[in-house]
């Protein structure tokens, strides 16, 4: 009796509602500018559902580029702290500036494939990991998004379209230790390239930001109504 007892209330458990977010809840999207494409099309796709907040310049107003994890492990504290903080919900994407090419002297783009990455995939793992740790600490829910495809050719600074593959895979790794939901935009990208993204470019034409924004208000939706992960 004791068991049948003990099933029927896991089973009544697992049927439990997910907890939902009061509407509007607050949104932070982190990237570079492969994101800044895309967020005015979700804070337009999610409405008055969500306040969805990105980084901006403060001078000028004009959206900031997230850039790499060197420069994202030393502003992550202001960027939870813009508008009030207390986000519910942050989607965040670091590698594409991780994995390009730099000058080993000046730190600046560099065309040069034999030229050094602005963080070696050990070094781009360290750092993913000091800000996933303190995202997680704000308590918000989280879902990182992968590194869209870099397309073939002569891309500058130069970009090696299979670090994007191993740069991902180590950034996969790491959500799963984290139990963070990921936003798989490399494979959402990858099979539409050419409808989306522009000619030798990593960015996107208006079109396929739309597509992307379309990708991330979804995934936002989706943690908007799922138990919190993580510890």
């Amino acid at each position: 009796m004791i068991r049948a007892i003990l099933l029927v209330g896991a089973m009544a458990s697992c049927a439990i509602p997910a907890p939902r977010l009061e509407e509007p809840f607050k949104v932070l999207i982190l990237g570079d500018s492969i994101s800044i494409g895309y967020t005015q099309g979700v804070r337009e796709i999610l409405g008055n559902r969500a306040t969805v907040v990105r980084p901006t310049h403060a001078n000028t107003g004009k959206p900031e580029n997230c850039a790499g994890t060197t420069y994202g492990k030393n502003q992550i504290d202001r960027w939870l702290g813009l508008e009030g903080g207390d986000f519910d919900i942050v989607h965040f994407n670091f590698g594409l500036h991780d994995l390009k090419r730099v000058h080993p002297e000046t730190g600046k783009g560099s065309n040069r494939p034999d030229d050094p990455p602005q963080a070696t995939l050990e070094v781009y793992a360290a750092q993913l990991r000091h800000i996933t740790s303190r995202l997680q600490a704000s308590g918000a829910r989280l879902v990182f998004a992968t590194t869209t495809p870099v397309p073939q050719g002569k891309v500058g600074p130069h970009r090696d379209p299979g670090d994007v593959v191993r740069y991902n895979d180590a950034a996969r790794a790491l959500m799963a230790e984290f139990d963070i939901p990921v936003d798989d935009l490399y494979a959402f990208a990858l099979p539409r390239l050419a409808e989306i993204q522009r000619p030798t470019n990593v960015h996107f034409t208006p079109e396929g930001s739309r597509a992307l924004a379309e990708q991330v208000a979804g995934k936002i939706l989706e943690a908007a109504v799922s138990p919190p992960r993580g510890p």
